[in-house]
C-alpha cells in the first residue's frame, strides 16, 4: 500500500484524497509523530489525540485562509507536518529549528501564537470581528481543552462571543486531562454531559452557542460530516468531541500523565528509555515537593497550591499524603493567587506554586490581592530561569524584573537545594510580607541536601570568597557556574565572589562592604538584565555615589529562542567559559589603566 503522508506536504495536497482514505492517513500521521518524538523528544499525547480531527479540520476548511488557532499548542504536531514542515519535523524543539508550538513567523497556517493556555477565544473572536468589519467570508476556528475551557479567560472569551454575530466554531477537545487530570465542577459537568446525566440547561447553549455533540472525536467520518454542517451555520458555534490523549500508544493511553512529554521511548513498544541508575542530584521541584511535606507534617497551619501543576511543581506529594490540605485549582493563576491571599489572612500559611512564566498571568493580583495588603503569601517559582526546549513562550526570566517593582515583596533565589529548603523552614515559622522564591528547571548539583533546618536572615547575602580586585555578585542557581569559571581562571585571588541571594531587599551592609573593597563588578543573573537583579546594584552604585565599572551579565533584551538549557547559555555568555573571558577581559581592562 503507498503511503499516502509521503505525497502530503500543504492542505491542498490533503484535500486531493478521497474521505475514505484519510483513516489510512490518521495511521501513517500517528506513526510519523511517535517515531520522531520517540528519538527527539516533545509533547507526545496531546497530538496523538487530535490526528483525526487535524486530518478533518485541514480537510474541510480553506486553511490557511480560514484561520485555525491550537489552544496553548500541544496538541499541534499533526497540523505542523500537515502544513509544510514534514521534512524538517525531526528539528522540532531544537536550536535554529521549528518551535513546539504554533508561531506566526514560522507559517501562514499558525495564525497565532501560544504556549500558555486558555487564549484561543479571545483570539479567535479578534480576527473573526476583524473579518466582519473587513466584508471577507472567512471561517476562524479554536481548539481547546477541557482543561484550557475551565479558565477564566476562555470564559470571557466565551461571554464576549455569545453576543456577536462573528463566524466563529469553537471546538471543545474534551479528554478529561491537561498534563495532569483536569480538575473542578466544570470537569463534573462535562463528565456528566458526556453520560447523559447532565439535567440542567446546556452551559454553552445558555450562552448563545449553537452547540452539537458531544462526538467521537476519533470517528472521522463523523467528524467531518460534522464539521461540513457547521460551516453552514451563522454566527457563534460550538462543538464537543471526545478523545483519547495518546492514542494509538497503548502506553501513552494507559499513563497519560507521563506520556504528555514523555522523553526518549521505543516507538514500537512505547517503553520509555531508562537513564543510567546512578545517583544523581534531585530535581528542584522535588525538593520543594519533599520539603513542604516534612514541614506540613509539623505546622498544620501549612496550605499547598498548583494551578493544574500538581506533577510538574511535585505538589503531588502533599496531595497524596495530605489531600486535604493541597489544591490543585485548575488553569486559574489568578485564583490561584487570591485564593492564598484570602488564606493568608486566616492565619493560614500558603505556599503558591507557580512556574515563574505562568505568574506572570496573575500580575495584577500579586499587586492588589498580596501585596498592597501585605499579606504573607509564600510563591514558589518553579522553572525560573531559561528552561530550554519550550522556548519563548516558557522561559522564566522575567520575574526578577517584574516582582522587583512590587513594594513589601520579597524575592529570594537559592543557589541550591540547601537553600531553597532552608528558606521554606524560614518562612513558615512565621513573616508578616509576602514572599517569591525562584529556582530553575532540572537539578541542583548537591547529593547531600536533606540537612537539618537552618534559619535564614531575611536580606542577608553570603561571601563565598574574598578578592582582591573583581568582586562577582550573583543570585540563584548561577553560582556553581561562577565557581566553575573563577577555577579556570589563573589569578584567582584577583576575584572574589559573593551569593547575593536575595534580590530584594539587598544587602546594602555587604554592598557597601564590596564597592569599597574592589576595583570593579560584576552582576550575574539568569533573568532579564532589564529592571532585574543588575538594575538594583547599578542603582544602589549611583545613590551611593561609587564609581567603579559594574559589568552585567544575564539575559539580553530580546526574546530567547528554544534549545538545550546548555546551548542558550551559551548563547547569552552565561556558561563557565563565556564567563571566564568576560572575568578575564574585565582584569585587563584594571590593569591597563
Amino acid at each position: 500500500m503507498k503511503k499516502l503522508l509521503d505525497h502530503i506536504n500543504f492542505p491542498e495536497d490533503l484535500r486531493r484524497l478521497q474521505p475514505d482514505e484519510l483513516p489510512q492517513l490518521a495511521k501513517e500521521l500517528r506513526e510519523f509523530i511517535i517515531n520522531i518524538v520517540a528519538t527527539k523528544e516533545g509533547h507526545l499525547g496531546a497530538s496523538l489525540g487530535v490526528v483525526e480531527l487535524t486530518i478533518a479540520l485541514h480537510y474541510v476548511f480553506n486553511t490557511p485562509n480560514d484561520q485555525l488557532i491550537w489552544d496553548v499548542g500541544h496538541q499541534a504536531y499533526g497540523h505542523k507536518i500537515l502544513t509544510g514542515r514534514k521534512e524538517i519535523f525531526d528539528t522540532n524543539r531544537q536550536l535554529q529549528g521549528i518551535s513546539g508550538f504554533p508561531k506566526r513567523s514560522e507559517s501562514d497556517y499558525d495564525a497565532f501564537g501560544v504556549g500558555h493556555s486558555s487564549t484561543s477565544i479571545s483570539a479567535a473572536l479578534g480576527m473573526a470581528i476583524a473579518s466582519q468589519l473587513k466584508g471577507e467570508d472567512k471561517h476562524h476556528i479554536a481548539v481547546i481543552g477541557d482543561a484550557s475551557i475551565a479558565s477564566g479567560m476562555a470564559f470571557e472569551g466565551l461571554n464576549h462571543a455569545g453576543v456577536t454575530t462573528a463566524n466563529l466554531l469553537v471546538i471543545l477537545n474534551d479528554n478529561a486531562i491537561g498534563i495532569d487530570p483536569s480538575v473542578g465542577a466544570l470537569k463534573q459537568y462535562l463528565t456528566n454531559v458526556k453520560k447523559g446525566t447532565e439535567k440542567q440547561d446546556n452551559i454553552f447553549e445558555a450562552l448563545n452557542f449553537d452547540y452539537s455533540g458531544p462526538i467521537d472525536g476519533h470517528d472521522l467520518p463523523l467528524v467531518l460530516s460534522e464539521l461540513k454542517r457547521l460551516k453552514t451555520v451563522k454566527g457563534p458555534k460550538f462543538l464537543h468531541i471526545i478523545t483519547t490523549k495518546g492514542k494509538g500508544l497503548k502506553q501513552a493511553e494507559l499513563d497519560q500523565v507521563k506520556y504528555h512529554a514523555p522523553g526518549k521511548f521505543d516507538a514500537k513498544t512505547g517503553e520509555l528509555v531508562v537513564t543510567s541508575g546512578n545517583s544523581q542530584p534531585p530535581k528542584f521541584q522535588d525538593v520543594f515537593g519533599e520539603t513542604i511535606v516534612e514541614l506540613a507534617l509539623k505546622n498544620e497551619n501549612i496550605v499547598g497550591i498548583t494551578p493544574a501543576m500538581p506533577t510538574g511543581s511535585s505538589l503531588k506529594y502533599m496531595m497524596e499524603i495530605l489531600p486535604d490540605r493541597a489544591f490543585d485549582v485548575g488553569i486559574a493563576e489568578q485564583h490561584a493567587v487570591t485564593l492564598a491571599a484570602g488564606m493568608a489572612t486566616q492565619g493560614l500559611i500558603p505556599f503558591c506554586n507557580i512556574y515563574s512564566t505562568f505568574l506572570q498571568r496573575a500580575y495584577d493580583q500579586i499587586i492588589h490581592d498580596v501585596a498592597l495588603q501585605n499579606l504573607p503569601v509564600v510563591f514558589c517559582l518553579d522553572r525560573a530561569g531559561l528552561v530550554g526546549e519550550d522556548g519563548a513562550t516558557h522561559h522564566g526570566v522575567f520575574d526578577l524584573a517584574y516582582l522587583n517593582c512590587i513594594p513589601n515583596l520579597v524575592i529570594f533565589a537559592p543557589s541550591n537545594a540547601i537553600a531553597l529548603r532552608n528558606m521554606m523552614y524560614t518562612v513558615q515559622l512565621g513573616i508578616d510580607f509576602p514572599i517569591a522564591i525562584r529556582y530553575p528547571r532540572g537539578r541542583g548539583h548537591l547529593l547531600e541536601w536533606k540537612l537539618p533546618f537552618e534559619k535564614l536572615e531575611i536580606g542577608k547575602g553570603l561571601c563565598i570568597k574574598k578578592g582582591s580586585q573583581i568582586a562577582i555578585l550573583s543570585v540563584g542557581t548561577l553560582l556553581k557556574t561562577v565557581e566553575d569559571a573563577i577555577e579556570l581562571i589563573e589569578d584567582k585571588e584577583a576575584i572574589g565572589y559573593y551569593d547575593m541571594q536575595f534580590v530584594k531587599p539587598l544587602d546594602e551592609q555587604l554592598l557597601h562592604e564590596v564597592f569599597k573593597s574592589y576595583q570593579a563588578v560584576i552582576t550575574i543573573e539568569d533573568g532579564t538584565i532589564v529592571g532585574g537583579f543588575a538594575s538594583s546594584i547599578l542603582a544602589f552604585a549611583n545613590s551611593n555615589q561609587y564609581k567603579q565599572k559594574i559589568m552585567t551579565l544575564g539575559i539580553e533584551d530580546q526574546f530567547i529562542e528554544h534549545g538545550t538549557v546548555d546551548q542558550l547559555h551559551l548563547l547569552q555568555k552565561l556558561d563557565s567559559s563565556s564567563i571566564k573571558k568576560q572575568i578575564e577581559t574585565l582584569l585587563v581592562e584594571i590593569n591597563n589603566r
